[in-house]
């Protein structure tokens, strides 16, 4: 997910459960209110509407670094 490339410094939440987060939301279709027990599951007390703040923030460079590690297909 190019997690060594996006910083999160002065959160008061680990990177790795951020950027979680954004992957389920992304991956799952998940609605912010699931979101919000799953990450309570993992001992990680966020509100949905900071969770809807990280998606918004971080879903773009996410999706913009997954697009640059594909690898090209050929046509015929």
């Amino acid at each position: 997910m190019g997690s060594n490339m996006i910083s999160l410094e002065g959160y008061p939440f680990p990177k790795d459960a951020v950027l979680y987060a954004v992957y389920l939301y992304l991956r799952y279709a998940a609605s912010y209110r699931d979101l919000e027990e799953i990450m309570a599951g993992r001992d990680v007390q966020v509100g949905h509407a900071t969770l809807n703040r990280w998606v918004v923030k971080y879903s773009p460079i996410i999706a913009v670094r997954a697009q640059l590690k594909k690898r090209s297909t050929l046509n015929s």
